[in-house]
């Protein structure tokens, strides 16, 4: 292979690179020409680019003709967070975050405008609240979807909001956006997720965020409880023993980023 194909192989894969970074970061779904400006790629390359993004599954176009993540980068996401060496390392600081809540505790990770949890450790109460791993819940509605929410620069919340269809899942539910905004703003400040009857009546959680060492949220860690059993005051008494096992998995990251 010659240097020139080498450097035009190397260019390619960093252009694709920065698109797909790009369209990550954006506060709103960016369109073809928006990239072209903010990336200074021509616009013959940029379109043929997203093309192939597009058509591999990197990348996808929204009812209103912008850019999203597409599946694939979700899947190797997942795959990412499913490899077992990593796995047996977080059910092991979830076992021992559960057994001193004594509830329920798990980790959920952003996917499609949807919180999907990727581990869980139950405990052996015999009423328990099963939501089990692979399952996806609303971003408004669950503590875990409001600390992520709460972690997006405003424009970007405030597209993202926008475009949910905040359905009532119970008497708690908050379906107005300035209200839902507040909540969110309020959740940002205390730096924990709530969700007080909001998702499923009878149910309180809350969650903290694992973050990387750039202190981006990369997930959230939960623990819910039936009300009958821990109110919403009860759990968030745990804030420090959250925030301890979130501290190590973030350590756990950064050690297996080396």
């Amino acid at each position: 292979m010659s240097e020139q194909t080498k450097r035009n192989k190397g260019s390619s894969i960093t252009r694709v690179l920065e698109i797909i970074e790009a369209i990550g970061e954006a506060s709103h779904p960016p369109s073809p020409l928006d990239l072209s400006v903010a990336l200074d790629i021509p616009k013959p390359s940029i379109h043929r680019l997203i093309q192939l993004l597009e058509k591999e599954g990197y990348v996808k176009v929204d009812l209103h003709g912008g850019l999203v993540i597409g599946q694939r980068i979700n899947k190797l996401l997942y795959n990412v967070w499913d490899n077992e060496k990593a796995r047996i390392e977080r059910i092991s600081i979830l076992e021992k975050l559960s057994k001193k809540i004594g509830e329920t505790c798990g980790i959920a990770i952003l996917q499609d405008n949807q919180m999907l949890y990727v581990d869980r450790v139950q405990t052996n109460w015999p009423l328990q609240v099963y939501l089990p791993v692979g399952s996806k819940v609303p971003l408004w509605c669950t503590s875990s979807g409001k600390l992520f929410l709460s972690y997006l620069p405003q424009e970007k919340r405030e597209n993202v909001i926008k475009n949910l269809t905040l359905t009532q899942f119970t008497k708690n539910t908050i379906t107005q956006i300035d209200a839902l905004e507040d909540n969110i703003s309020e959740i940002r400040k205390q730096n924990i997720g709530t969700d007080n009857e909001e998702f499923i009546a009878g149910m309180v959680a809350v969650s903290v965020p694992v973050l990387l060492p750039s202190s981006e949220i990369v997930a959230s860690l939960y623990t819910h409880a039936p009300t009958i059993r821990k109110s919403l005051t009860d759990l968030m008494a745990y804030e420090k023993e959250l925030n301890k096992a979130a501290k190590d998995l973030t350590t756990y990251i950064e050690n297996s980023m080396k």
